[in-house]
């Protein structure tokens, strides 16, 4: 570790790890000129302690893997590199036809990347299959957990803000999805997690990326993202037996002033629904208030999908819908645990679903924007377990004014 050049300069930095006033540098940052915001450290011990994922920020674009005359042919990628049909079971080198909405289209795939085997695996991880998940008791009764479950769902959550954190830096116009996948995918498995998503009925990346036009479940490929694209990253990670799960949605380069307000009301919607969540409130009450803030805005709430609980299953009770007029049952009890992650449409709420069987983009192809965390209902009111750290990248202007 050096000590910065410009000590003033410096010393209004941030710590990369903890957010305390840094005065140290990564010296491989400083030797590849990256931004002082993203390598700043109080202490050597910081420094060391975020090493698994900071170092993820040492990786050059692989733009030279892709060239803009060939990056649509899997066989100038190597081999591979197929488009996905079948929700991940089945491969094609040939481009599948469809009535596309919007201006995006399926880009080829890279093989499935491999987990370590000392770490730990949900049930899906070797054949694609969830076995407990859809017989337990927990998808028709919202589980009350236990203190021990939820230090682990805190500790679980926490990874998956900082592999999210690690994806959120390296995005940037000419970087591909696939590359963005590979960084998720790096650092979960770095901090001893298990990527959630990986091979979960057969979803054959660690991670979705959704762009533009695309609602959720986006399959990371080898389309670079663009200048004015707006990109969602969805992480999840299962660490000590429960997953955490949360995401974010990103500007890439410079970014049109319709688009902005479609990230920053998604991001409020969000943080509305957040507000109320406290025991006695009925669940039904989050998607009034979510679908209240996005009409007031212009914009539509998707139907289709809706927020889960978590915590040893990766989907179970309760269902939270973001629509208004919603039917779901039950009122929030302290102990409980479940996502609410709104996604918020620029024109119609309707979807349409693509070839490969995941990708679910907008029925009128204008862009659509989403984020997710994962909350504990607490005696008083909420506790926001994937919340943004001190150590978070500032990359949502609305949040330094």
């Amino acid at each position: 570790m050096a000590a910065g050049s410009d000590a003033a300069e410096t010393m209004a930095l941030s710590c990369v790890h903890c957010g305390k006033p840094a005065s140290l540098q990564c010296p491989k940052c400083a030797e590849l000129k990256l931004p002082r915001e993203d390598a700043a450290f109080c202490t050597q011990e910081c420094f060391k302690k975020s090493w698994s994922s900071h170092r993820l920020v040492h990786s050059k674009p692989k733009a030279s893997l892709i060239s803009n005359s060939t990056e649509r042919n899997p066989d100038s990628l190597g081999e591979g590199w197929l488009y996905c049909l079948k929700k991940g079971q089945a491969r094609t080198p040939t481009p599948p036809h469809f009535d596309w909405t919007g201006t995006l289209r399926p880009f080829p795939i890279s093989r499935k990347l491999v987990v370590p085997g000392h770490i730990n695996q949900p049930d899906w991880a070797v054949d694609g299959v969830p076995k407990i998940e859809p017989n337990s008791d927990f998808q028709q009764v919202v589980e009350i957990k236990s203190p021990d479950l939820i230090e682990r769902m805190r500790e679980a959550c926490r990874v998956s803000r900082e592999v999210l954190d690690a994806a959120a830096r390296v995005i940037r116009p000419g970087i591909t999805t696939d590359e963005i996948d590979a960084v998720v995918h790096e650092a979960t498995i770095n901090a001893g997690g298990y990527p959630s998503p990986l091979n979960y009925h057969f979803f054959p990346k660690s991670c979705c990326t959704s762009v533009n036009e695309v609602i959720c479940h986006g399959i990371p490929d080898a389309r670079k993202l663009k200048d004015g694209d707006i990109v969602n990253v969805d992480v999840s990670v299962y660490y000590k037996g429960v997953h955490g799960d949360l995401n974010e949605t990103y500007f890439v380069g410079n970014v049109d002033e319709s688009s902005r307000q479609l990230v920053q009301c998604a991001y409020e919607c969000l943080d509305k629904a957040m507000a109320i969540v406290k025991p006695g409130v009925r669940f039904r009450e989050i998607g009034e208030v979510i679908n209240r803030h996005a009409s007031m805005s212009g914009f539509s709430v998707v139907k289709s999908y809706c927020g889960h609980g978590i915590g040893e299953l990766f989907h179970c009770a309760p269902n939270i819908p973001h629509y208004a007029k919603n039917k779901a049952v039950g009122v929030m009890k302290a102990g409980q645990v479940f996502t609410i992650e709104p996604m918020i449409n620029a024109g119609v709420w309707r979807d349409r679903m693509w070839p490969d069987g995941w990708t679910a983009v907008t029925a009128d192809g204008k862009r659509s924007a989403q984020f997710e965390h994962t909350l504990l209902v607490t005696e008083k009111g909420v506790e926001v377990l994937t919340a943004r750290l001190p150590s978070s990248p500032n990359v949502f202007p609305w949040l330094s004014s």
